[in-house]
């Protein structure tokens, strides 16, 4: 099985506290079951940013070496598990248990974010413009794709909610940054298959005009919209199963395209 570069487990000591936590985290979860909805989903949508810049600090070497560890690929996932689940158990005591679950995950991004454009501030390594255009053209191309989806398959919009128009989001999101990476920044992509789909377009006639990167931000615009279709039907039959699969599905887009944008905002090698 090929694996992205930077995939490693951590030292003995960390994987068993990392693992006992998420067993626990996990356990309390199933045993109280709390409803899961499209909410839900979107509540959970800062928890995914916030483990996206964790990693990036891990990246960039701003954890002191004695928890660095809790940060690394895969590791940093769990982590980030293990703290919301407990964050959600919490604020399900409050009278607002989603805006509580949204608002901490939100309120904790900014700490590594901060830290991490500190570090480009002092390495002068620090860039805005192109990984903000990432942004923007996601907001653009993710807003045309759900009304798309909307347009063809309005029940099955409905039935997905928020929670699906943020999942096409998120992986346009991941498409237009990894795009401004190869393209514009210089940044190697690390996954294999995305890669492999850039290759494919460094060898068609358009790649001296549009760059490699079109080709993989068109296949995450059709793969995430079709994905978030699929599960219309499955979220219909069983709503908590249905908005957990969709999560997961949002966290493997929108996890990699924030990181993609903090890590290209403060350490561009481009120097521009």
């Amino acid at each position: 099985m090929v694996l992205p570069s930077g995939f490693a487990p951590p030292p003995l000591p960390y994987l068993v506290a990392v693992a006992a936590a998420v067993l626990a985290v996990g356990w309390l979860l199933v045993r109280e079951s709390p409803p899961v909805t499209d909410r839900t989903v979107l509540a959970f949508a800062p928890w995914m940013a916030f483990g996206s810049t964790l990693y990036v600090c891990f990246q960039l070497g701003v954890f002191p070496d004695a928890v660095a560890p809790f940060f690394g690929s895969p590791t940093v996932y769990a982590s980030t598990f293990a703290a919301a689940g407990v964050t959600w158990l919490v604020a399900r005591r409050t009278a607002r248990p989603l805006v509580a679950l949204a608002s901490v995950g939100g309120a904790l991004t900014v700490f590594p974010a901060a830290a991490a454009v500190n570090y480009g501030l002092a390495n002068g390594t620090l860039t805005l413009a192109w990984p903000l255009a990432a942004v923007a053209a996601a907001a653009v191309l993710g807003r045309v794709a759900w009304w798309v989806v909307e347009r063809l398959r309005p029940t099955d919009a409905a039935a997905v909610g928020g929670a699906g128009a943020l999942a096409v989001f998120a992986h346009v999101l991941d498409g237009t940054s990894t795009a401004v990476g190869v393209d514009v920044l210089g940044f190697g992509e690390q996954t294999p298959l995305s890669a492999a789909i850039m290759h494919f377009a460094a060898d068609l006639p358009t790649a001296s005009v549009l760059g490699v990167g079109w080709l993989f931000v068109l296949v995450k615009t059709v793969l995430g919209a079709a994905v978030v279709l699929l599960l219309a039907e499955y979220v219909r039959e069983d709503p908590a199963e249905g908005n957990l699969l969709l999560a997961v599905v949002t966290a493997v887009g929108l996890g990699p395209g924030a990181h993609n944008v903090l890590l290209f905002v403060a350490a561009n090698p481009a120097g521009f």
